[in-house]
C-alpha cells in the first residue's frame, strides 16, 4: 500500500490530486490504496478522489485501456459511445476515456453535453458501436462517480464480458500502458465525434412511438423534478409531445449539479429526495409528482391521497400499474403482439404475475439487474420475436416498455405515466383508485424493503460472512412463521437462472424474504413480501 501510495504521488501530475495525495492521513491513505477500484458485473463505482480504489482520471485511463484491449481482442466494432451525467467530474471522465479510447484507433461518438443513460443505450445501437461508456454513479451519494460499460447490444455487459474486460484490466499499470491523447487534437481529426442533436431526436421519437394510447394529456397538472441530474432536457420535450403545458420544475433541483445540495442521496426511492417536490405539491397541487434520479433511468412517482395530502407510489407498485395499462391499453386498441411477453426481476412482486397471467402475457422472472431483462429482449430479438416484449421492470424504479432500447428508461416512465394519468382522468378515475382497484382484484400485496450498510475496509468481508452463515445456518422460522423452503440462486441447477448470491425464504403463510447483497453499494438488501385480504393483515 505504502509503495503505490509513493507512486502516485511521484507520478501524480494534477494539482487536486498532488493535493489530496500529500495532505492524506493513514487512514485515508489505507482506504484509498487498499485495493483497486473493484469492476463489478457492470464496471467501476466509487467515492471521487486520489487512490487506487478512488475514482479519478488515472483509474478511468486504466479502465478505458484494459475496454480498448478487450475490443481488439474481441475482433468487435472498433468504435464506442460516451455519454455522462451531472456528477463531479462528470465530463472530465468522459474525455478521458474517449480520448484513450482514441488513442487505441476506437473511433469515439461522444454526447456533446449531459443526457440519460437510456440515451447511451440508444446511441450504441443507432451507431452500431462495440461498446459504451456511461460516466455516471446512478442514485449513489455526491461524492460518488461510476464507469458503466455496454456492449454492443446496448445492454450493460454480460458477466462473461465483464470478467474478460476486468482480466484485460488488471494487467494495466494506470502509470505506464495506457495511451492517450490530446482532446482538441482528436476531435479535430474525427476521432472523436459529437454526437448530434439529430441521434438524440431520434431517440426521443422511439420513446414517443411506444405511447399506449392517443389519450388528450393536455390538462395534466404535474411537478418534476430531474433531482439535480440529466432528466430535464429529455423529459421536457416528451412533455412538449404529450402538450402537457401546466409543468412546474423544482427550481433547486432543475439545474445540473453534482453535489446534489438538496438531496444528498439523489435516489427517488427515498421519500427525502422527494421532498422539495412533494413541497412544490402542497402549494401547486398537480395530479402528478415525478422525479428522475441523476442518469434518469429510475422513476419515482407521488399522486394526491385524497385526503389533502401525497402518496408516494413504491417501484413495485408502479410496475403492476404500467403492465396493467400497457396490458389493457394494447388489447383495446388491438395492438397486443401473439403470446406478448413481459420481465422482471426475482426480487419484484409477484402481484405483476398474476396481473400478466390475467392479461395471457407470458411473465418471465430474471436475476436482479436491468441487463438481464436486457438479455431476454436480446433473446426475443435472435429469435425473429423482438415485438412480442411489452414490458419490463424492476421494483427500484426501474421501466422500460418496447425494445427500442436495452436498460431502464426514466424518459419513457414518465411519459407512460403521464399517460396513464390522462388516461384515467378521462374515465372518471385516477392512478390511485385504479391502484386500489387492482389490489382489491387479487389480493393485498405488501412489499417492504430494508437496507443494511456495511461500509469501511471490512464492510465486503462482513457481507460475505452474513451471507454464508445464512447459507449454512438458515433459520427455520421468520416472525413466528416456518421456513418451508429456501433457494439458493448460487445453485443454478437448481433455479434455472445464471448464479447469483440470493437467497430467498418461502414462509408457510405464503410469505417470502429475499436477502441479497448489493451489486454497487457496500448493503445487504432484505426484500419482503407478503398477501393478505387488506393492507392491515398484510402488514
Amino acid at each position: 500500500m505504502e509503495q503505490e501510495y509513493s507512486r502516485w504521488l511521484s507520478h501524480v501530475a494534477e494539482s487536486d490530486l498532488l493535493s489530496q495525495l500529500q495532505t492524506m492521513s493513514e487512514q485515508e491513505r489505507r482506504e484509498a490504496f487498499c485495493c483497486d477500484l473493484s469492476f463489478g458485473t457492470g464496471g467501476l463505482r466509487g467515492i471521487v478522489g486520489a487512490g487506487t480504489n478512488r475514482m479519478n482520471i488515472y483509474t478511468v485511463r486504466r479502465a478505458t485501456q484494459g475496454l480498448a484491449n478487450y475490443l481488439k481482442a474481441q475482433k468487435l466494432p472498433m468504435s464506442a459511445a460516451i455519454a455522462h451525467d451531472s456528477r463531479l467530474y462528470g465530463r472530465t471522465f468522459a474525455e478521458t476515456a474517449a480520448c484513450v479510447l482514441a488513442a487505441n484507433g476506437i473511433k469515439v461518438y461522444l454526447y456533446p453535453r449531459l443526457e440519460p443513460t437510456p440515451a447511451l443505450s440508444w446511441a450504441v445501437r443507432r451507431y452500431a458501436c462495440g461498446a459504451g461508456i456511461c460516466i455516471t454513479a446512478s442514485h449513489n451519494p455526491a461524492q460518488y462517480n461510476g464507469y458503466k460499460v455496454y456492449g454492443s447490444d446496448g445492454c450493460q455487459v454480460t458477466l462473461d464480458a465483464a470478467n474478460a474486460i476486468e482480466a484485460e484490466i488488471a494487467v494495466v499499470d494506470c502509470f505506464m500502458d495506457v495511451q492517450t491523447c490530446g482532446y482538441q487534437e482528436a476531435c479535430a481529426d474525427g476521432r472523436i465525434e459529437s454526437i448530434p442533436d439529430s441521434v438524440l431526436d431520434a431517440y426521443i421519437n422511439a420513446v414517443y412511438a411506444q405511447r399506449v394510447t392517443d389519450i388528450d394529456c393536455s390538462g395534466l397538472r404535474l411537478v418534476y423534478t430531474p433531482l439535480c441530474g440529466s432528466g430535464l432536457e429529455c423529459v421536457q420535450k416528451l412533455l412538449d409531445r404529450l402538450d402537457v403545458a401546466d409543468v412546474t420544475v423544482v427550481p433547486s433541483q432543475a439545474k445540473p449539479d453534482g453535489k446534489f445540495p438538496t438531496c444528498p442521496y439523489p435516489n427517488p426511492e427515498i421519500r427525502e429526495s422527494m421532498e422539495e417536490g412533494l413541497r412544490l405539491c402542497r402549494e401547486k397541487q398537480p395530479e402528478l409528482l415525478i422525479g428522475t434520479d441523476p442518469d434518469c433511468d429510475r422513476c419515482g412517482t407521488a399522486v394526491p391521497d385524497h385526503k389533502g395530502g401525497y402518496r408516494l407510489i413504491s417501484g413495485n407498485e408502479m410496475g403492476v400499474l404500467l403492465l396493467d395499462y400497457i396490458c389493457a391499453g394494447r388489447i383495446e386498441k388491438g395492438t397486443m403482439p401473439a403470446n406478448p411477453v413481459a420481465v422482471k426481476s426475482i426480487v419484484s412482486t409477484p402481484l405483476a404475475d398474476a396481473v400478466a397471467k390475467h392479461y395471457g402475457v407470458e411473465m418471465r422472472n430474471v436475476l436482479t439487474g436491468f441487463k438481464w431483462i436486457g438479455d431476454q429482449i436480446a433473446n426475443l430479438e435472435a429469435a425473429g420475436e423482438v415485438d412480442r416484449f411489452i414490458f419490463g421492470f424492476e421494483e427500484s424504479y426501474g421501466y422500460l416498455a418496447g425494445p427500442y432500447v436495452r436498460d431502464k428508461d426514466a424518459v419513457i416512465g414518465s411519459m407512460l405515466i403521464c399517460e396513464m394519468a390522462a388516461y384515467y382522468r378521462s374515465i372518471g378515475s385516477s392512478i390511485k383508485q385504479r391502484l386500489e382497484e387492482i389490489y382489491a382484484q387479487y389480493g393485498r400485496y405488501l412489499n417492504k424493503v430494508d437496507s443494511f450498510e456495511f461500509p469501511g475496509l471490512t464492510g465486503m468481508e462482513k457481507m460475505a460472512s452474513i451471507m454464508q452463515k445464512l447459507r449454512d445456518e438458515p433459520p427455520a422460522e421468520l416472525a413466528g412463521h416456518k421456513v418451508v423452503k429456501v433457494t439458493d440462486y448460487k445453485k443454478p441447477e437448481e433455479t434455472g437462472l445464471p448464479a447469483a448470491n440470493v437467497l430467498i425464504y418461502s414462509l408457510e403463510n405464503g410469505a417470502t424474504v429475499v436477502v441479497r447483497p448489493s451489486g454497487t453499494e457496500p448493503k445487504i438488501k432484505t426484500y419482503f413480501t407478503t398477501l393478505g385480504k387488506d393492507l392491515a393483515e398484510a402488514q
